[in-house]
């Protein structure tokens, strides 16, 4: 006989999901930290908020309008850091703010928070529905299919971007792509933790790999672990203990990345 959180069918869309979403929000959250770009995530769920208030007020699927909106953040910043003469960190500041901004217009113009905004905002275990589900999962492939088949170039612009302008490299272009992954993958985390901490799950099992990995390829295997652990840990506990999933999933995140730093230097790699 099925545990009793598996013989809910929102738990066994929410566990599903919440496999992908670890998987990719672990991968890109490696290349995100070694670039010193944690905020960029951050920054594109804030503008993705602004998607969802828009797509709620115009009665359209909220998911779109946070993609949309996300990957249009992404360009933005891209464009702004590469040929606006602004840097990286300012170009976030400035997106961040702005997509915050355009975010409560959106919801005054709306009469305020729903309680499908809430749910957005936050995570629920009942919000993934099989429509979401087959999002998430068709996103996920997608943008692990585009890191696999770029592996080799995003490998050399995360470590040395300068050599990868030498041996003739595309690094704006590329730049973009990764830019525009991290903006699929606001798309495809805020459904189980919710928008306003997708950036946490995000970058947390990466520092926490970082810690515990010393090869690259182990640290990406090791952020996956991690993520995995804090996604159906922290659903786990939050079906049975009545808490909110999202947050009991980021700080599962951050027990574990505690406990990483904790453990002796001879008992790490």
């Amino acid at each position: 006989m099925l545990p009793e959180v598996l013989q809910y069918g929102f738990m066994q869309r929410a566990l599903l999901a919440g496999a992908m979403v670890g998987t990719v929000a672990a991968v890109v959250g490696v290349f995100l930290v070694l670039r010193r770009l944690s905020l960029i995530a951050d920054t594109l769920s804030h503008v993705a908020l602004a998607g969802i208030a828009a797509a709620l007020l115009a009665g359209i699927y909220p998911v779109a309008g946070a993609l949309g909106a996300a990957v249009l953040g992404a360009l933005g910043v891209e464009r702004l850091r590469s040929r606006g003469g602004v840097f990286g960190e300012a170009a976030l500041a400035v997106f961040l703010s702005g997509g915050f901004a355009l975010a409560v217009v959106l919801l005054g113009l709306a009469d305020g928070f729903t309680v499908d905004l809430f749910a957005y905002l936050f995570g629920a275990l009942t919000a993934v529905q099989p429509l979401d589900l087959w999002v998430i999962l068709g996103l996920g492939v997608l943008v692990l299919g585009t890191v696999a088949a770029f592996y080799k170039e995003l490998f050399t612009i995360t470590f040395d971007e300068e050599a990868a302008r030498v041996q003739g490299l595309p690094v704006d272009a590329l730049n973009l792509l990764f830019t525009g992954l991290v903006a699929l993958v606001i798309g495809v985390t805020m459904r189980i933790v919710g928008i306003l901490l997708t950036s946490a799950l995000i970058v947390l099992p990466a520092l926490t790999a970082f810690r515990l990995a010393r090869s690259f390829r182990r640290t990406l295997a090791a952020a996956v672990a991690v993520a995995w652990l804090a996604v159906v840990g922290g659903m786990v506990a939050a079906f049975y203990l009545d808490l909110a999933a999202g947050g009991t999933i980021v700080l599962l995140a951050i027990g574990c990345f505690g406990a990483a730093t904790l453990l002796p230097a001879r008992l790490r790699g």
